[in-house]
């Protein structure tokens, strides 16, 4: 039995450890942003004002926050939302059109665009006393695992990582920790820590942060205008040929039975452009044919590459929503418990140089075993 990665035991334990928190929610004043921020008593209206309430930080306490280049432009709601996690919106809408919330001392409308500088006054909060748990256990091992995650590069606005297969990019649906919840634990210090863009849980490869949101936007413009090359190699069950084709169906999304989100080509659906060049084929005793090939991104559908491979004829190895069944228990069965799929490289202008950059991410070892890749690719 293979041994499984120590950063996916460390991701386990901490979901194991975080599950009594799932059921309760504690309302706070302020995410830790590193973000400058001035506590003031609470006066006798904000006491009026919001009866049974409490700050998330100390009792009876007003928060200003000073505006800075990670926050100016943009809107008061969507800051709010992001700054005071765990609270509800309809709570923070509240209090904007009640007045209690201000900005430079003057009411203002959920649509405003914030401006540096700008001091916004945060009342106190709501708080929902969470269930006890052992002390620091779910941040230990959030940290821990964060500080595992391989940093393949970093400059004062950017990380990029190396995402492992099986690692969310971020928490939810049952999931505690995802990647940005990890390195925001390991590196707690970070005053803006945000993903880029994301990949499927079971994908491995390059995963983008912004450090600064200025860079962020930019990041973020630069995948709405299509002016980055995003990479993949994929697996996929039979003879490729070594030839380049561009996959020009549409797809649409929907949910299952189970409520479970998948994708399906349909005319009716969103156009979506996928170029699949084939590299090497292998015939694998037992298993039958398998075939290595590069994907590259002109549209950024959700699940585009499996659900293009899939309709082809040519499903990704392992693929447990759009492959073979059969075939993905077979190579389970001989050792290759993966997806095969890895984000291989992605290029982009920096938003601070202009320059166009590449950050690649190695092929995982487990790809040569089922295909070799020795001159095929350019590591």
């Amino acid at each position: 039995m293979t041994p499984r990665p120590l950063l996916q035991i460390l991701t386990a334990q901490l979901n194991n450890a975080c599950e009594p928190l799932m059921r309760h929610r504690e309302y706070s004043n302020l995410k830790t942003l590193g973000i400058q921020v001035h506590p003031q008593s609470a006066s006798r209206e904000d006491s009026a004002r919001a009866p049974g309430q409490g700050a998330g930080g100390a009792a009876g306490q007003v928060v200003l926050v000073s505006i800075d280049e990670n926050s100016a432009g943009q809107r008061l709601d969507n800051f709010l939302i992001r700054t005071c996690k765990g609270v509800p919106r309809s709570h923070l809408y509240q209090l904007i059109r009640s007045g209690q919330l201000r900005i430079d001392g003057r009411r203002t409308k959920a649509d405003h665009r914030l401006e540096l500088g700008e001091q916004v006054r945060i009342p106190p909060l709501r708080v929902a006393q969470p269930a006890p748990v052992k002390s620091g256990v779910p941040s230990q091992l959030a940290a821990q695992a964060g500080g595992r995650l391989p940093v393949i590069y970093e400059d004062e606005g950017i990380i990029a990582i190396d995402k492992p297969a099986g690692l969310a990019v971020h928490g939810g649906s049952g999931v505690v920790s995802g990647a940005i919840e990890q390195l925001r634990a390991a590196r707690p210090d970070e005053r803006f820590l945000e993903l880029v863009h994301r990949l499927d849980r079971e994908t491995s490869g390059v995963l983008l942060f912004a450090r600064k949101r200025p860079w962020l936007l930019d990041l973020h413009r630069q995948l709405r205008e299509r002016s980055t090359d995003k990479r993949y190699l994929a697996i996929v069950m039979g003879r490729f040929p070594k030839r380049t084709k561009t996959m020009a169906a549409p797809l649409q999304r929907y949910l299952t039975g189970e409520g479970e989100r998948r994708v399906a080509v349909d005319p009716q659906g969103q156009e979506a452009r996928t170029r699949i060049t084939g590299l090497a084929s292998r015939i694998v005793p037992d298993l039958g044919e398998f075939s290595l090939v590069e994907a590259e991104l002109l549209t950024g559908r959700t699940h585009q590459i499996r659900v293009h491979l899939a309709s082809a004829g040519f499903p990704i190895a392992g693929d447990d929503k759009y492959g073979n069944f059969e075939i993905n228990r077979a190579l389970t069965r001989h050792g290759h418990k993966r997806m095969f799929l890895h984000a291989a490289r992605i290029s982009f202008r920096h938003p601070q140089t202009g320059r166009m950059m590449t950050i690649r991410a190695p092929l995982p070892a487990a790809f040569a075993a089922l295909v070799p890749t020795a001159g095929v690719i350019d590591e």
